[in-house]
């Protein structure tokens, strides 16, 4: 998660806001990351999970990514948590709950639904303050009218 927080600062200085993932192995070695790239690529899909499997996917040669571990700043949002089913991580890892737009329990609990083919672990909450004064800090100076 720390790692995540030190990416998450990046995705600031360029307007987007901080949020990252790290996708690790079942050896615990980095294969996969992704920063929040809305702003700066134009894309409303590139959520830094969305980034960071298609990354760690790369990276190990196949889009199962079983065994592995996706660790986010922020609680996914409903895209980004069918995603994960989708990819098949074993565990999720988040800090700060999204009240707004959260879909692993805040509004939502996509990846728990025991419809789906697929549930992986879940532990929330870890260094949820620090994720969360991120956010706090990143959106008190960009505050913008909604059109």
């Amino acid at each position: 998660m720390r790692r995540a927080l030190g990416l998450a600062a990046t995705a600031a200085a360029t307007d987007d806001v901080p949020v990252a993932a790290v996708v690790v192995d079942a050896a615990g070695t980095v294969v996969g990351t992704g920063v929040n790239a809305r702003e700066g690529e134009g894309d409303p899909t590139a959520h830094a999970e969305i980034l960071a499997l298609r990354d760690a996917a790369r990276s190990v040669g196949r889009w199962r990514l079983e065994g592995c571990t996706l660790i986010v700043t922020l609680e996914p949002c409903t895209m980004c948590a069918g995603a994960i089913v989708q990819s098949r991580v074993a565990r999720l890892v988040f800090g700060a709950f999204d009240d707004k737009a959260g879909a692993v329990g805040s509004l939502w609990d996509v990846v728990r639904d025991r419809r789906l083919n697929h549930r992986p672990e879940v532990v929330s909450g870890v260094l949820a303050a620090e994720s969360a004064a991120l956010l706090r800090e990143f959106f008190a100076g960009h505050r913008r009218d909604a059109p």
